[in-house]
């Protein structure tokens, strides 16, 4: 969820000294990008993980604390729920083996993770959405201590003027309330970083926007929510219905929402956080005293504080990010549309698949997004997100094939050749590569499984069955085997 903040009230003067300041970050920004200060010699990627409590019945335990008092890592953090953490991988180059040291890193972590946290009562499950959360467990009072998700819910609720409404129509139908932004903290996903120039970095954003819908069609892991069957990764209209700021009178006016897929393809990185000051206003207007401009011309690296806090209250499925690393900044591309799980096999799977596909098409002669038209991969993404690995994409020279075709005759060779020219193995692309070919192949991802399962179980009480399929789910996790091998 981003940076930590004191517990706080907002007058109106802190409203205009914030905005003042944030977009004296912005003019430093583009003189930044103007001036060459980017570090883009030898890009790292990276990789976050968002993950679930769950007791020995498989209900959320509302333990955060307690499991990372108990992990004792500080990889581990928390995240808004009390059945919520997150992990972060250290970054690595993939062509020193970076693949194969962040499943190693990852796999290690989560195993010492999970027998630590289950001496507290709470294990881990790597998920979309976990099936068995229930209306009460989005009470504030489940919240985590940090005092920047209670701030974030207060003024996304007092942005809205209303409750959060939640209004999801599949299989089923959920129809739903919260007073607080808890429906956001049902959704944990997995984040791919891929660091980039500034003048590489529109078409790496580009190219990750038109792969998403892809992404989510192969990794789709969140068909339930609050009992009912719903998308097949309903985690994606449920983050953006839980984040909403606006009323229903603003959405008829058009004002743009805070879960965002975006509305144009971008020539610069600079497009995306100047659309930010923009169209939003501050969620947390929290100024400091750095002077950003007196910095750079000092020769040191500006903080940029107010539009790093504000980029972080604004939920692009790809969203920019400036960040320092040893005094020197660099931009990352962050992919944000993916569930957690089911593996770790499957995460890296999913990694491998994203930074070699998005390299191949990012340094295309013939950008892809030169020959399709935003609105068809926004559409694209909804479609996935509701239909999963069944999806029918639109794709130029194609037009509408099913997502897993498209990827079998001509995504895996990009991801391939993309993988090649980062400097991965061969025998690790192929292997976490087959591991897509395997899903398109047998129609098998997260969310299908576990449907299916359900459907075994058709004559259980809904949250029962729930309960049953999370356990045995969870249990298929630990054996790190993909999903599309789960029988």
């Amino acid at each position: 969820m981003g940076e930590d903040v004191d517990a706080q009230e907002f007058s109106r003067a802190d409203r205009t000294r914030y905005r003042e300041k944030v977009h004296r970050c912005l003019d430093t920004f583009a003189r930044m990008l103007g001036e060459h200060q980017f570090d883009t010699d030898d890009p790292m990627t990276g990789l976050e993980v968002e993950l679930n409590l769950v007791d020995e019945l498989g209900d959320p335990a509302l333990k955060n604390a307690e499991a990372l008092a108990a992990i004792a890592d500080p990889a581990f953090q928390t995240e808004l729920g009390q059945f919520n953490i997150e992990i972060n991988v250290p970054p690595a180059k993939l062509r020193e083996g970076g693949l194969a040291t962040f499943e190693d890193s990852l796999r290690r972590s989560l195993n010492d993770a999970e027998a630590k946290s289950a001496e507290v009562g709470a294990h881990l499950v790597m998920i979309g959405i976990l099936p068995t959360l229930q209306d009460g467990h989005f009470s504030p009072g489940h919240m985590s201590a940090n005092p920047r998700y209670r701030l974030i819910s207060e003024q996304i609720l007092a942005a809205r003027g209303e409750d959060i409404h939640i209004d999801i129509t599949g299989p089923e139908r959920l129809v739903t309330t919260a007073d607080s932004i808890l429906p956001e903290a049902a959704c944990t996903s997995t984040q791919f970083h891929v660091q980039t120039s500034p003048d590489q970095f529109a078409a790496y954003w580009n190219a990750s926007q038109a792969i998403s819908a892809v992404q989510v069609a192969l990794g789709a892991n969140a068909p339930y929510a609050l009992g009912k069957q719903l998308w097949r990764e309903t985690r994606i209209p449920m983050f953006e219905q839980a984040a909403d700021t606006r009323s229903e009178e603003l959405k008829a006016q058009g004002v743009r929402p805070r879960v965002w897929f975006g509305e144009r393809w971008i020539t610069s990185v600079f497009d995306l956080f100047e659309e930010n000051v923009r169209y939003f206003p501050a969620l947390l207007p929290i100024t400091d005293d750095e002077d950003p401009v007196s910095v750079l011309e000092g020769g040191g690296t500006p903080q940029l504080s107010e539009l790093r806090l504000h980029n972080g209250t604004i939920y692009r499925w790809n969203r920019p990010v400036y960040d320092i690393q040893g005094g020197r900044p660099h931009l990352r591309v962050e992919n944000r549309c993916l569930p957690a799980g089911p593996t770790v096999a499957d995460l890296m799977a999913n990694a491998a698949f994203y930074f070699g596909l998005v390299r191949t098409l990012a340094e295309s002669d013939r950008p892809l997004w030169s020959q399709m038209s935003f609105k068809a991969a926004e559409e694209n993404f909804e479609a996935a997100a509701e239909h999963g690995i069944d999806t029918e994409i639109y794709w130029p020279q194609v037009g509408q094939v099913r997502a897993t075709e498209l990827t079998l005759r001509r995504l895996l060779p990009m991801a391939q050749h993309g993988l090649d020219s980062w400097g991965v193995p061969s025998a690790e692309s192929d292997r976490l590569l087959g591991i897509i070919e395997q899903r398109c192949l047998t129609g098998m991802n997260g969310a299908e499984w576990f449907v299916r399962k359900m459907a075994d179980r058709g004559d259980q009480e809904r949250f029962e069955a729930l309960r049953n399929v999370l356990l045995e789910y969870r249990e298929r996790m630990h054996t790190n085997e993909p999903v599309h091998t789960w029988t």
